[in-house]
């Protein structure tokens, strides 16, 4: 007996369209699984093998997104492809919850910064700057993406910077930007770059609390390093 694909199901019952049509939550978890895993085998279709995914993990979704690459494998049809695939994907998920969950504290920290912003800063080729824009208890308001530039350097606006802030409501600010070279060490250029924008937030009374380089090794803090004083 010839095996039915997806493909030949109606729309409404192809977890793509379904998706696409009525948003992920209109989906079951083995469905978005199969979109994850794309195709199915000879003998099963994504969806089936999505159902087998869950069922090797007792449909805990806590045990899944513990499960490493070796694990997914042991599951009949789940090669390495497919087990990156869906580990890759569950990386995100943790980033994402990590990152909403310090959206609900207010920043304290340093560290607190680099790992909120790490996922944007990290693994790149070029420069980008971003400014965390916070309130007045430094939870966070929100993040831009201000310029994105070259090897070493990139040019941060800071009519750019202040208009966000106004726009959002922001009283306090932190500026952030990465280093592809992997050097922490503050430049000349940097350091001109944040005495210049923190005259300029005095007069309009919004506070920038820090300048973070980033660096896929660490991180240099200005504030950590008392460099906030213009």
């Amino acid at each position: 007996m010839q095996l039915k694909g997806i493909k030949t199901w109606s729309e409404n019952d192809r977890p793509r369209e379904k998706f696409n049509s009525k948003g992920g939550a209109a989906l079951s978890d083995a469905e978005i699984i199969a979109i994850l895993l794309g195709t199915g085998t000879a003998q099963k279709t994504a969806l089936d093998l999505a159902r087998d995914v869950l069922q090797f993990f007792d449909n805990d979704l806590l045990l899944l997104a513990r499960a490493s690459i070796t694990d997914l494998m042991q599951i009949k049809g789940i090669g390495m492809a497919k087990a990156i695939g869906i580990s890759a994907s569950l990386e995100l998920g943790k980033r994402k919850s990590k990152a909403v969950a310090l959206e609900k504290k207010g920043i304290t920290s340093s560290q607190m910064v680099y790992q909120y912003l790490q996922p944007y800063l990290s693994d790149l080729q070029h420069e980008e700057f971003y400014v965390l824009y916070l309130n007045n208890k430094n939870e966070i308001i929100t993040h831009k993406q201000i310029s994105k530039g070259g090897m070493t350097s990139t040019i941060a606006d800071g009519k750019i910077i202040f208009r966000n802030a106004l726009q959002f409501h922001a009283t306090a600010l932190i500026l952030s930007h990465n280093h592809p070279s992997g050097n922490k060490k503050a430049s000349q250029q940097d350091i001109e770059l944040t005495k210049s924008l923190l005259q300029f937030s005095k007069c309009i009374d919004i506070k920038i609390l820090d300048h973070l380089i980033f660096t896929d090794n660490g991180y240099f803090s200005f504030a950590d390093n008392d460099m906030m004083n213009s």
